[in-house]
């Protein structure tokens, strides 16, 4: 089950997976869009269904969050769903509209201190990534800047292209063709070394915010219950699918980066995902919809 409509990256990698699954395990597998309600009916059914292994959930960063985010959202993933592994990330990249002149961090942050009122600062969606590391910017740098979210990157990159928002940070997946062809101007990438994934872009610590290091990642999950056998099957699977070069070259043409952690590693980062989102979002007194 995925529960974000078909052509995102959360599709995509849900059919990969179904692909692989099916490959090795020699039986149908199925991708059913069960979408709405922000990703919560899809993943309430993984919920609910039976822990044999038959049904898994394709998400992403969102489902971690999901009880931070939603007030419907009553589960706990890391009780609740048994992760099977991380497939794939996204590291965020910040871009300025191409209206205005600065060319780095620090002097964004410079003139929105000066004029604070001419400066907004556009969200893909509260409780994303986005959010989370937009948050993290203004209390880094005491910009303050206001924040406009909006219903997904399309909509908040185009009043950025038409001047009305300034500033956007974002996956670098969604951001990186626009900033390819001039109609929008990169400041910085949000991982701790220069990404191969662009390699000529500065990092956010360049432009002097050490530490920041911001990603939109997808996984699989299972029902809790599921035994450990299965999970690691899958997780195995996962992990073998993640380093066959032809689905490495198709992931870093789409500004994807392979994920190949530990099991154990995953659900460590996922804990430290959840304290880190839970603190930011309670820093601006986010209160769930």
């Amino acid at each position: 089950i995925c529960p974000w409509p078909p052509g995102a990256a959360n599709d995509m990698l849900a059919r990969l997976t179904a692909a692989r699954l099916q490959e090795r395990l020699g039986a149908t597998a199925v991708v059913e869009n069960r979408t709405g309600g922000a990703g919560l009916i899809g993943t309430n059914a993984v919920l609910q269904a039976a822990p044999d292994g038959y049904t898994l959930l394709a998400s992403a960063f969102n489902t971690a969050v999901m009880p931070l985010v939603l007030r419907g959202a009553t589960f706990d993933p890391q009780t609740d769903l048994e992760v099977c592994a991380r497939t794939a990330q996204a590291p965020l990249m910040m871009v300025i509209t191409g209206g205005r002149p600065q060319r780095t961090v620090m002097e964004v942050v410079e003139a929105a201190k000066a004029r604070p009122r001419d400066w907004t600062i556009a969200v893909s969606a509260l409780g994303s990534a986005s959010h989370l590391a937009t948050i993290e910017f203004n209390r880094r740098t005491g910009a303050n800047l206001e924040m406009v979210a909006y219903r997904g990157t399309q909509p908040a990159l185009t009043d950025l292209l038409a001047g009305n928002a300034h500033l956007l940070i974002d996956p670098s997946f969604n951001l990186l063709p626009a900033a390819a062809d001039g109609r929008v101007r990169a400041l910085g990438i949000a991982t701790r070394e220069r990404s191969p994934l662009a390699p000529d872009m500065p990092t956010m610590a360049e432009g002097g915010l050490p530490g920041y290091e911001f990603q939109s990642w997808y996984g699989v999950w299972a029902p809790r219950g599921t035994s450990g056998g299965i999970v690691g099957r899958i997780h195995d699977l996962m992990i073998e699918t993640m380093r066959d070069p032809p689905v490495v070259q198709r992931l870093t043409q789409g500004v994807l980066e392979p994920v190949t952690e530990s099991l154990e590693d995953t659900r460590r980062f996922i804990a430290a995902e959840i304290v880190r989102a839970t603190e930011l979002l309670r820093s601006v007194n986010y209160q769930p919809e």
